[in-house]
Parts: structure tokens; sequence; C-alpha cells
């Protein structure tokens, strides 16, 4: 049995942790050390947009110190990702030139739906019952420093997630000047936070209750799980949750610190997101509370496992990409059958081209996406739907996308309905390099295609067969109604097919008997 040692870095919004695993096939992932250190840096952010060179200062010498502790355990990666505290920093691309200057580490800023697509993967890696709790009905509440993320699962895959910035940390630092005058802190804290629960109660929620859910973030699963009944099941009634909110809020910090056994440094932050925690599931109306306990550095390992082989998810995925994007498609009243129609044909245009020109597993699902949301647009006009679909896309995080891979996505979809123009005029707008440019022209072209091919919205192509040798890419369709419409339209967006992949496409149509479709 082989044993890795992976190091995890994560700088987050009032600490930097490091924690060192053991990786096995047989055994999983085991944490075997793990070190905090508090350092305010999203205080900075938050407050001023910027990060004091003190602090950039301190930051680096903590990162040397853990990567000389990671290397003391002969540690085969080291792998470091910040969050929303560098994010939203201004100067956060100075401060990552510094960061690998002064220590040769790389740091990652993750996108907020990476982030947070990396702790469900972990969710799901450490506890079993994930699977089970997502077919019956689950939201899943992350309090960070920064935000808080509700992502709630329905009919056992990804409905929607909402990420909204009213994290412990802001809460705090924003409320804190007007906290000695009022004597209910808990009542400030809520009206705070009202309008936000009000969009998610309306928009997301959609009177849904869920009778299970699951708490993620610092502090959590030591602070709420401590008779051994709860330590067993990592699950408590929502009489003990309440007990332990209670507890929270009318505890001082110093009594805090000491009653659950935390820095004193840390224990400000507790009464906030205790407030959150509370206030969301009393809006699900959840009885079951159970906590994750999956912190970032072990979504990192789980990522590290994963991509080392040595753990084989036990859920895909990439589904629950498919199913937030579908979700997020059917809030804009797309068509839905439409849309299952040009995805039939869209993958099959894919995997007759995917060889030759190098496509990858990654760019079948962006193209999945583009086409599940290439109507949005249309819900807020018709005359302009591509840029409105572009701005909608822009404007709502779709869970496991990077920024990066959210924009290709975006534009894809904008340049279905919009003239593609030349990479020195395209980079004029959009900060795309060439390679990304080719993508998006080749994500673009598919799409296009698919279409065009159910211009008619009336789903006439009942099976569709792709077929490319020798440069000639053969589309056979067979369809059930008259096709004249389709047919004769094609021919201008295979011409921007064939301009792209440097092909000669041809549509053939074959007509059959209703009776005949398979």
């Amino acid at each position: 049995m082989r044993l890795t040692i992976f190091a995890s870095i994560y700088i987050g919004t009032y600490d930097v942790t490091l924690e060192i695993f053991e990786v096995t096939k047989k055994s999983g992932i085991r944490s075997i050390d793990s070190i905090r250190k508090h350092l305010e840096i999203g205080t900075d952010t938050y407050a001023t947009g910027k990060i004091r060179t003190e602090n950039i200062s301190t930051l680096c010498e903590i990162l040397q110190d853990y990567i000389r502790i990671a290397e003391g355990y002969q540690a085969e990666a080291i792998r470091a990702v910040a969050a929303s505290s560098l994010r939203e920093a201004e100067n956060n691309l100075f401060i990552i030139g510094q960061i690998q200057q002064q220590t040769g580490l790389k740091v990652e800023i993750l996108s907020n739906s990476e982030q947070r697509f990396m702790s469900y993967k972990a969710i799901a890696a450490s506890d079993p019952r994930f699977l089970e709790l997502m077919d019956q009905g689950t939201a899943i509440i992350d309090v960070g420093g920064g935000s808080i993320q509700v992502s709630i699962f329905d009919g056992g895959g990804l409905d929607t997630t909402l990420n909204l910035r009213i994290g412990s940390l802001r809460i705090r630092d924003r409320l804190n000047p007007i906290r000695v005058g009022t004597p209910n802190y808990e009542r400030l804290v809520e009206e705070y936070i009202s309008n936000k629960l009000h969009t998610f109660r309306t928009v997301h929620l959609k009177q849904r209750t869920f009778e299970n859910v699951i708490l993620n973030g610092d502090f959590i699963t030591e602070t709420l799980f401590r008779d051994i009944e709860a330590k067993q099941t990592h699950a408590v009634s929502r009489k003990k949750f309440n007990n332990w909110y209670n507890q929270i809020i009318q505890s001082t910090d110093e009594e805090l610190a000491e009653q659950l056994n935390i820095p004193a440094e840390f224990a400000p932050m507790m009464r906030p997101t205790a407030i959150l925690y509370h206030k969301f599931v009393d809006e699900i109306g959840a009885q079951r509370i159970y906590a994750a306990g999956a912190t970032l550095s072990y979504a990192q390992a789980v990522e590290y496992a994963e991509t080392t082989k040595k753990l084989i998810p036990q859920h895909n995925f990439e589904d629950d990409i498919i199913s937030a994007s579908r979700s997020l498609s059917v809030r804009y009243c797309a068509e839905q059958n439409h849309i299952d129609n040009v995805d039939m044909i869209a993958m099959e245009l894919f995997n007759a081209v995917r060889k030759i020109h190098g496509l990858k597993s990654r760019d079948r699902l962006l193209l999945r996406i583009a086409v599940i949301l290439h109507e949005v647009g249309k819900y807020i006009s018709l005359n302009s739907s591509g840029e409105c679909a572009y701005q909608i896309i822009m404007n709502n995080e779709i869970m496991g996308l990077s920024h990066r891979e959210r924009e290709m996505v975006a534009l894809a979809v904008k340049h279905n309905s919009y003239w593609f123009r030349r990479y020195e005029q395209f980079v004029q707008q959009y900060s795309i390099d060439q390679k990304r440019y080719l993508r998006i022209a080749q994500m673009t072209a598919l799409l296009r295609v698919a279409n065009e091919l159910d211009r008619s919205h009336m789903q006439k192509i009942k099976k569709v067969k792709a077929t490319l040798k020798e440069n000639r890419l053969v589309i056979r369709v067979f369809v059930d109604e008259p096709f004249v419409l389709e047919e004769n339209l094609i021919t201008r967006q295979l011409s921007f097919l064939n301009e792209v992949f440097n092909i000669k496409s041809v549509v053939k149509v074959t007509k059959i008997d209703r009776l005949q479709v398979q």
C-alpha cells in the first residue's frame, strides 16, 4: 500500500490553515496534522478593498513556515488556495506575485462557485449518507467569513444555489460600531440580513420546506456536536440545535472561548455565524440538522485524491452542474422540449468532431450548458436575446464552473445570435486569449448548427447521426415532418462550422414514419 502525503494550505478571511493528509487507495484520506494561524486579511478587503502591506508580509511569513512544515513531512504535493478575502482584493495580483517571489508558492484564487463545489464534493466524500439525503431533499448551508452559500438538492440533484455576501466577518465588522448601543444584537443582525432572506424565500425556496439540512463551515462540527450520540451520528434534532444557538447568543466572547474550547480571537465570529445558521434553518423548516465538517483543506485533499485516482467519486458531480443549469433555464422560462432536442443534436455533432480537433470532456460539458441556457435571454428581450442571455449567465453563478468557464459559455450563447468577430476585434471587449477564443468559436459553431436544425421549435428531428471521414462531416437527420424550413436555413450555419473546424459539412434528410421512431 503506497502512502502519499498531501499538504493543503487555505488562505481564509480570518485565518491561514495548513493541514497535512495521508492519502491511500485502501484507507482513503486521513488528517495527521493541522495548524491554524489568525490573520484577518478579510477585514482589509471588505473594508477598504485592499490588503495592507503589513498583513501581506505576515501572510508571506506564515506561508514560509507552512512550506517548511510540509517539506518536513515530505509532502509529495502542496496546494494553496484562497477565496473571497483575496478574490475581492483590488491588489490580489500583486499579492500573488509577492507570495510566489518570496516563497515559491503559487496560490490559486478560487471563484466562489469553484470553492463551494469543492466543499460540496468534500461533503459527499466524508458522509456516506449524502446521496440518501440528496434524494430526500436537503439544503446545505455553508457559512464563511465573507459570505453564506445555500444549495438546495431536490429530486436527487442540485436544484439551485445562492451566494449572499453576508458572512460572519462582514457582519461582525459592519455591525460592531453600533453593537454597543443596542440591547438585542440578534435582532440587529436579523434586520441587516432581512432583505437577503426575502430574496431567498421568494425566488429560491418557493414555499418549499426540507426535513434535513447540512451545516458546513468553521467550528460548526466541534461546537454543535458535543454529546456522544451526536458525535456518532453527526446529526442533532431541531431542539438540540436551538439549545446550541441560545447558548451562543446568551454568552460573552470570553465565555464562548472557554465553553467551546476555541481560540479567543475566533470567538467574536461565533455569534453572527450562529445567527445566520439559525435564520436559514428557520426558513427551510428543517427538523434534522447534520454537520459536514468538510473544510476547504479537506476539500483540496479530496480533489487531489480524485486526480491521482486514489479516490473514486460515488456520485457524478457533472450531473449536478447540468441540473443547476436546467434550474436556471426553467427560471427564465426557456422552452425545455426545444433544449432537449438541441442537446441531442449538439452532443452527436460534438462526438463526431471531438477526436480530430482535440476536444475534451470538459468542452462537452460547457457545450451542454450553453445549449441549456441559450434561450434564457428571450425572457427579457426577443430582439436582444443574445446580449441579455450573456448578462444573465454572467450574473448567475453555476456551481462547479470557474469564472472563465462561465464566461466562455456566456460568449458562446451570445454569439449564437450575434456576429462572431475576428480575434483582434474580440479582445478589444473581452480578456480572452487565442486558445479560449478558439474553444468559444467551436462551441458557438456547434450550438448554431444544432439550434438551427430545430429552428421551428417543433422537434422534427427524432434521431441524428453524424460521421466525420476525411474532413467531410455528414449529418444525417431522421424527421417525421416536412423539413423544408430547416433544410434551407442551415446553409449559413454550416458555413461557419466549416470555417471553424476546417471541414466540409452536409445535411442529409431521411423521412420516417412516426411509428418507426425508436
